[in-house]
């Protein structure tokens, strides 16, 4: 786990926010779907312990601790049928904290019924396996995708609903005992973490290394059309601009042509370089086709854009392997200026003008108002 830890993905399993939207949108996938599937295991499991309760308790304590058991999977079974599946992670974490809650809820309401009513023999004995619900619950968050700073602040409950218990008088541990106990709780939260980050650091390398073109290291076209979708919807929902940009480079296949594949492979390497050279945190790069990339720019309006393009395009995509420069055709298009309802028109409104720019002689950029642009940033060619 530590031999490939950089200073960014160390900070993303420490603070939470800090992941792409792929990694974040398969957190609260794999979040959701755990929460549920144990919410409906404790949903079963609860009411069963209701027997043991008839048969080691007197009444009316067993009555007291099988309408608290009832009421408990009660909440539970709430939880497996209401969360639903989410690609945020604020909401799957809520649900997880829920799961957590409902068994703190029980454990402390159950220390207080058990401490209105003596115990000896195995009553006793069974009175004191309630204290244990602590461990059950801090163990189980080894089983999520979690951050440093989640796995301490879904412990804490826990840890302070047992300190809880001891300064009410409810544990029927003595205090050298219960500091043990206290201490082993905290070791165990601890190890569930560092599992719950070792399962994150896996999930977000493996979704990285699928979702990424091998050469290029721009998202796939595949991945990059879910990310696309998503961007899409949320800047839709807000009214917010978001612009994407389709790129073809010039003159592509005479340099496979003429200098070989590998030649042709390091220039998509340096193109894409020089593209993420150009790209925000929130940026996406795609390699949609062949020498295709997409740029896909949220909360950018059409303005924005060009400027930023044309930069990169006036410097170009690095060089050919006769040392002149890389160029590229370049269509511009934008959710709001071109009145789109689907990122799939946005992306064909910008392939349209990739194409224009391709048949006016390439080199050239044509922004969402049909502007044609020569990568220096003058009108093009014939351009009033």
């Amino acid at each position: 786990m530590a031999g490939d830890l950089s200073a960014e993905v160390l900070i993303g399993l420490l603070l939470p926010g800090r992941h792409s939207l792929l990694v974040r949108q398969r957190r609260a996938g794999l979040i959701v779907s755990r929460v549920r599937l144990i919410a409906t295991t404790l949903a079963i499991l609860t009411p069963l312990w209701i027997v043991v309760d008839i048969l080691v308790f007197a009444w009316p304590l067993w009555g007291w601790l099988t309408a608290l058991r009832l009421v408990t999977s009660m909440a539970f079974v709430a939880v497996a049928i209401g969360l639903h599946q989410t690609d945020d992670v604020g909401s799957a974490l809520r649900g997880l904290a829920v799961l957590q809650a409902i068994p703190t809820l029980f454990f402390m309401a159950s220390l207080a019924l058990l401490n209105q009513y003596p115990h000896d023999g195995i009553a006793g004995t069974m009175a004191a396996g309630y204290e244990f619900l602590p461990y059950v619950m801090v163990v189980g968050l080894s089983v999520f995708p979690i951050t440093l700073l989640e796995g301490a602040l879904f412990s804490a409950p826990m840890l302070l609903a047992m300190l809880s218990s001891a300064l009410a008088s409810y544990s029927t541990l003595p205090f050298n005992s219960f500091i043990g106990a206290i201490w082993l709780l905290l070791l165990l939260a601890i190890a569930s973490t560092v599992a719950g980050m070792s399962q994150l650091h896996f999930m977000t390398a493996l979704v990285n290394q699928s979702a990424h073109d091998l050469l290029t290291r721009a998202y796939t076209r595949r991945n990059g059309e879910e990310l696309l979708d998503l961007m899409f919807i949320a800047c839709s929902r807000a009214d917010r601009p978001i612009s994407v940009a389709f790129f073809d480079l010039d003159n592509f296949k005479s340099v496979n042509d003429l200098y070989g594949h590998e030649e042709g492979d390091r220039t998509l390497r340096v193109a894409a370089e020089m593209l993420r050279g150009e790209l925000r945190r929130n940026d996406l790069l795609i390699r949609w086709g062949g020498e295709e990339f997409l740029v896909v720019m949220p909360f950018t309006d059409c303005d924005g854009a060009a400027v930023a393009l044309r930069r990169l395009c006036a410097t170009g995509l690095g060089n050919r392997p006769d040392g002149r420069r890389q160029t590229a055709s370049v269509g511009i298009a934008e959710r709001a200026a071109d009145g789109v309802e689907s990122w799939q028109l946005l992306v064909e409104r910008a392939d349209r003008r990739m194409y224009v720019a391709k048949q006016r002689g390439k080199d050239q950029m044509v922004t969402c108002r049909d502007d044609v642009f020569a990568c220096d940033g003058t009108p093009a060619p014939g351009v009033e």
